[in-house]
């Protein structure tokens, strides 16, 4: 990735209100189209919106992107929209005991609500106020009780595969549980047994840290040291007697290679916590075992690390990545890495939802570790500059998605194939513009000396 530098988030604004603009005229058209009844929209073809009924882990993107419209541009309408949807929809997803994706759905309505309320952007209303805590207090408990317990006081929340699998998507999820927290809740189980979460949390990254991310230190053949950062998709364990078996994949190419969706939200996971983790008390450290010194170090090593595989291995020359950087295809386009991603290529596709997410990821670790952090900002703006163009912001106001060129599961042939073409290009997904919508609404607060977290609060808007 060749990062640009000598610019800023104010630099980016006018692409930024170019984006709302746009992103608001879509999320006002497909709501007008959409009816609940049809599932969740997951991702285009040819232009529209389709579902796919597998789980409906992209419902609360639809409706967050109403409200991440609304904190940009002030629209009234688009908060109606967000809020309405999330008082008729969503309750399902709270007590939702089959799925790891609880930190999608319900952060991304629920929690957007709270923050907009704390941070004085919506009339506050006590009773409003309790409602939207407490559907998140019940949602990082549902959570949290996906657990396997792994030997040595460990364990991780399991992914709807069952509780064997271990997906690296479930680490920016884990904010719901982060929120629960703060809020006091905690899980009860058998004869009341009181589990906290802070603790699930924490147990969770560190196991994802040291099973899905690897630093170049030899636990397989392919752990090499120019390697270092990639991640893998599934770890797989098993769950009756803790041993961790293999590493596997759903979405990538295989074990072996790295999804860079999946990549992508190591990157911001581990960013996202860190920042939290800077911020939470000590205390909060005790149930786990483990100093808030050791959380700290354990998680910027490994942000740092998928950040600066990234950078040098996931990424093409302009910052957008290819769905999987061991594609078996890819070795055609040439030396792919030394060039700009090219979208409508005969070979492999380019997954720009990928790099929204990866953008996210890179600021946020960049600004968390301060005078040493440039490079990760100059590789976030770098990352949001292309995104903002033409090649990959949908100025077609008959298509309904924002983001274009975005991959949702490539081994199941599950994206639209445009006719003629070898690959799929040119189409939207749900969380794809969530990301893109989520990532300029954080360089519109950067532009402003403001700042957007998970976990905002009145007193840092």
């Amino acid at each position: 990735m060749k990062i640009q530098s000598g610019f800023s988030a104010q630099d980016l604004d006018p692409g930024l209100r170019r984006l709302f603009e746009i992103a608001s005229a879509r999320t006002r058209a497909l709501d007008a189209r959409w009816r609940p009844e049809m599932g969740a929209p997951v991702s285009t073809a040819r232009g529209r919106y389709t579902a796919r009924a597998w789980t409906q882990w992209t419902q609360g993107f639809q409706y967050g992107n109403a409200l991440l419209c609304f904190d940009a541009t002030g629209d009234p309408d688009l908060l109606r929209i967000g809020r309405d949807h999330t008082l008729r929809h969503m309750a399902d997803h709270l007590t939702h005991t089959g799925v790891h994706d609880h930190g999608f759905n319900n952060l991304s309505t629920y929690g957007q609500l709270r923050r907009l309320m704390l941070e004085g952007r919506i009339p506050h209303s006590p009773w409003e106020l309790n409602f939207y805590e407490l559907a998140l207090k019940v949602s990082g408990a549902v959570q949290a009780a996906r657990w396997t317990a792994l030997p040595g006081n460990s364990g991780y929340i399991y992914s709807f595969n069952g509780s064997h699998s271990l997906f690296i998507d479930t680490i920016r999820t884990l904010r719901v549980c982060c929120i629960a927290h703060q809020l006091g809740q905690v899980l009860l189980g058998e004869q009341d047994a009181r589990v906290d979460l802070f603790q699930r949390v924490l147990l969770h990254l560190i196991t994802t840290s040291q099973y899905n991310v690897y630093y170049g230190e030899g636990r397989d053949s392919y752990d090499t040291p120019e390697l270092r950062g990639r991640t893998v998709h599934e770890a797989i364990f098993n769950p009756a007697s803790g041993a961790f078996r293999c590493p596997s994949s759903q979405q990538g190419y295989s074990p072996f290679t790295t999804w860079t969706r999946g990549l992508a939200w190591a990157m911001l996971g581990f960013a996202e916590q860190l920042e939290f983790f800077q911020a939470a008390p000590g205390q909060y450290f005790e149930s786990a075992g483990i100093s808030k010194i050791e959380a700290l170090r354990l998680l910027e090593r490994s942000a740092r690390a998928t950040c600066d595989f990234y950078i040098h291995q996931g990424s093409a020359a302009d910052g957008i990545s290819y769905w999987d950087t061991g594609a078996p295809n890819l070795y055609k386009l040439g030396d792919w890495k030394a060039l700009p991603a090219q979208p409508h290529n005969r070979f492999e596709p380019v997954d720009a939802s990928a790099s929204a997410i990866a953008a996210q990821g890179l600021l946020r670790l960049g600004r968390a570790l301060e005078a040493g952090g440039e490079v990760y900002l100059a590789a976030g703006l770098t990352i949001a500059k292309r995104l903002l163009e033409d090649e990959y912001l949908s100025s077609d106001p008959s298509h309904e998605g924002i983001l274009l060129h975005s991959i949702y599961h490539r081994p199941n042939g599950w994206d639209h194939l445009p006719q003629g073409d070898a690959v799929p290009s040119g189409e939207s997904s749900m969380w794809g513009d969530y990301h893109l919508l989520e990532l300029g609404l954080t360089l519109l607060r950067l532009s402003q000396g403001k700042y957007y977290t998970f976990y905002q609060s009145s007193h840092q808007a």
